[in-house]
């Protein structure tokens, strides 16, 4: 089957299907190496690293040092952004699959609290902070090799599959620790809990095949052939996509419904409100299931009606569904948890992640997308890796216990979604065209020495 490039010249199919097929495998092995340290966090970390703390603090510690790959994921996303736009997507994204699968090892082979005593929790904070330079040009990478790859007038659907792969290594990696919780608890906490981290080895050797064989970006190939290619990509960002940056940080405030979702709901219910680990994490594994089948839907719709009706939807609609979703984890009610959980993460929420490849990524020139969407993601996703930190410290004792989390989730995704109203609708936009009405026409000129 025959599409158009983004050049306006023929293609075949199998092109952008394979590049989607690989930033699909390649985003789930490198997300099931840094989404099983968010179940481990909720689960037993706590005991493991902070056992001479009560409870609730123990806890809260756990999700800080979760919510510190997010503090280096900025950082990060200056650094592989920029090389990113300068040397290629495809040599980025294979030293963020490395980085990911030796950190994820290593902490898998960490000594416990008991051991080494605070050496044990500095060198978790180290690692932590390798995951999230890693993570933090992999989805932007793999975001950006699919959008220039993808045929004009499906760029939506084919960038969803980078999202899908995210969605899949979560529940990769809840299903593994699904299987190590039911181990006895003085074997999960001693040595069964290291068995996901281990199987990192695998994850690096299956996605650095994946990674090697995908091909570069024909989009940036003729970037590179005009010697059109950014000295210093973050100075030409912020000179002339800064607004565009903003918009994107204010729109990646929706990810706090993911964290609340897949990590505090963990170790709240099972730390606060007593349900079962089994319980809470089938309903992470069963709500991306469901975004499993989800995200490529509203991509599609996002093709045909825009970009921004689609993500605006998800956003608001997040924002209502968290408080009925978080009352009945308060209260306990294991069928309601799951079936909310469903509803929100796996449907609604589906239709803001599932676009937003698509949708950040064509705010910004090829010059520029991979840091762009880089920096402008992780900003924003900082405050979503806080988030079950800060859920823990500003959730109340009894039944409304719930409500200052909803508050705090409902607003983020509020932000967001109102946010993506003010965008340029971009859907049917050529890809040689995107980001030009960021670029003053009498810079033009001037960029391509940039």
């Amino acid at each position: 089957m025959s599409t158009t490039t983004a050049h306006g010249g023929p293609s075949t199919e199998p092109v952008p299907r394979k590049a989607a097929l690989a930033s699909f495998v390649g985003s789930m092995l490198e997300y099931y190496d840094f989404f099983i340290y968010g179940a481990a966090a909720g689960l037993v970390f706590p005991d493991v690293f902070f056992p001479d703390t009560e409870a609730a603090t123990g806890t809260l510690l756990s999700l800080a040092t979760f919510g510190v790959a997010y503090v280096a994921r900025p950082i990060g996303a200056v650094v592989i952004g920029h090389f990113g736009d300068r040397v290629g997507r495809k040599k980025m994204l294979v030293l963020t699959l490395l980085l990911m699968g030796v950190s994820t090892f290593l902490i898998g082979a960490l000594p416990s609290y008991a051991s080494i005593g605070v050496a044990a929790p500095i060198l978790l904070v180290v690692l932590r902070v390798l995951q999230g330079l890693s993570a933090a040009g992999e989805q932007s990478g793999a975001n950006s090799l699919t959008l220039e790859h993808a045929p004009e007038g499906r760029r939506g659907f084919f960038t969803s599959f980078t999202l899908s792969g995210t969605q899949a290594g979560l529940i990769l990696a809840n299903v593994v620790f699904l299987l190590v919780a039911l181990l006895p608890e003085d074997q999960l906490l001693s040595w069964g809990w290291r068995i996901p981290f281990f199987l990192s080895a695998i994850v690096v050797a299956v996605g650095y095949w994946v990674r090697r064989s995908l091909p570069e970006a024909e989009e940036f190939e003729r970037v590179e052939q005009h010697d059109d290619v950014a000295k210093l990509p973050v100075a030409v960002l912020f000179r002339d996509h800064w607004a565009a940056v903003v918009r994107v940080v204010l729109c990646a405030l929706v990810s706090v419904i993911s964290t609340i979702v897949s990590t505090w709901a963990l170790a709240h219910g099972t730390q606060e409100v007593g349900m079962e680990r089994s319980t809470l994490l089938w309903m992470v594994i069963l709500a991306n299931v469901v975004a499993l089948g989800a995200l490529p839907l509203w991509a599609r719709l996002s093709d045909r009606i825009g970009r921004r009706p689609v993500f605006a939807f998800g956003a608001l609609g997040s924002a209502v569904l968290a408080f009925p979703f978080l009352w009945a984890l308060q209260q306990g009610n294991g069928p309601l948890v799951v079936v909310f959980g469903i509803v929100l993460f796996g449907i609604v929420y589906s239709a803001a992640n599932g676009i937003w490849p698509s949708f950040y990524g064509e705010m910004f020139s090829t010059r520029v997308r991979y840091s762009g969407m880089a920096i402008g993601t992780q900003v924003g996703f900082a405050l979503g890796g806080f988030s079950p930190a800060i859920a823990t410290a500003i959730a109340g004792d009894g039944s409304g216990g719930w409500v200052p989390v909803a508050i705090l989730t409902a607003g983020a995704a509020t932000v967001a979604g109102l946010c993506a109203l003010t965008a340029r609708e971009t859907a049917h936009v050529p890809l040689a065209r995107l980001g030009e009405a960021a670029v003053p026409p009498a810079r033009e000129e001037s960029l391509t020495r940039a």
